[in-house]
């Protein structure tokens, strides 16, 4: 009885919080929508976080609680670190996550998204920020998905690349036409597509899309094919622990990568984590939503300015900040 109660009473909320996004939608022209991402891996840098370690007992104290979750004194890293240290997949993830997470604790009732996104291991991030996971829970899933992603790395040659100035179909027909795993896995902006795949794949489709006009084609120095079927083994142990995690109904709803709509429902939450490490970013359909659904500016929250610029691409008169204390 106390379970389907319980059970009952998250449906209601899921639902009271569908019915709320539904008359936000249609007052978006009198209401500001405050729109929040979160950045993946790659924004890291040597002393990232320092300053509100320095500046926030908050911010403080959670550092220091990652470092028991973690094992290892992964502040250390992040402040003095040098760039080939932090680019140690166990590090880059958690650490991303860290400053993110931590920066938006530290802001304090300034901090109040309407909306959540983030781009691949940002919407761990996003999750915290809109109460779907607790810091400590996400912590976890953020340094298991790492090693598990690590680990499927290291069973087979594989890369990622960049092509720049072609249309998302184009891209995607190259793809199928090569012999191997190579595929679509972030659509970053409009002219702006990552494919992921076996090396020599990538490097055949690498000069494809050069025959096809594209205006760069560049494999990019990373050390595995994300969001790829080349993450199968890391899908498959990520699920397991993130099945194992409570996720509880949002305070607001989030973006994700898979779907690119709004969503607020705890199990379809999971089922999109899990199915995102093996499927493409989509974070400029993303973007495009949320924009739609009636968001008038976006604060990036965490290191660098990445995702600034590519919603800017998206549309340029969107306003953009860059969250800090």
């Amino acid at each position: 009885m106390v379970i389907a109660i319980y059970v009952k009473t998250k449906l209601i909320t899921s639902y009271i919080v569908n019915i709320i996004l539904i008359f936000a939608k249609i007052l978006n022209t009198q209401y500001h929508m405050n729109a929040y991402v979160f950045p993946g891996q790659g924004a890291q840098f040597s002393g990232m976080g320092l300053d509100l370690y320095e500046n926030s007992e908050i911010a403080k104290e959670l550092f220091h609680k990652a470092n028991d979750i973690l094992g290892f004194e992964i502040t250390k890293i992040m402040f003095e670190g040098t760039a080939d240290e932090l680019k140690q997949t166990k590090v880059t993830q958690p650490a991303i996550f860290l400053h993110s997470v931590i920066l938006s604790k530290v802001l304090g009732d300034s901090f109040a998204p309407d909306m959540v996104a983030g781009h691949s291991l940002g919407e761990f991030s996003a999750l915290v920020a809109n109460k779907t996971l607790n810091f400590e829970d996400a912590l976890r899933l953020v340094s298991k998905r790492a090693i598990a992603m690590q680990k499927a790395c290291e069973l087979k040659p594989s890369t990622m690349a960049a092509v720049l100035g072609l249309e998302d179909e184009i891209v995607e027909q190259g793809c199928e036409a090569i012999d191997g795993v190579v595929v679509a896995a972030n659509y970053n902006c409009p002219g702006q597509l990552v494919i992921s795949g076996e090396i020599e794949a990538i490097n055949k489709a690498c000069e494809l899309m050069k025959e096809k006009g594209a205006r760069r084609a560049l494999v990019l120095p990373v050390g595995g094919a994300f969001h790829s079927p080349l993450m199968e083994p890391a899908r498959e142990e990520l699920a397991a622990a993130i099945e194992g995690t409570t996720f509880n109904i949002p305070k607001c709803a989030v973006y994700q990568n898979v779907t690119t709509n709004a969503v607020t429902d705890p199990s379809a939450i999971k089922e999109n984590l899990i199915a995102q490490l093996t499927a493409p970013v989509k974070w400029t359909q993303s973007i495009q939503n949320m924009i739609k659904d009636g968001a008038t500016s976006f604060t990036e929250v965490g290191p660098g300015k990445v995702l600034s610029g590519l919603v800017k691409k998206v549309d340029r008169s969107m306003e953009t900040i860059s969250a800090s204390i």
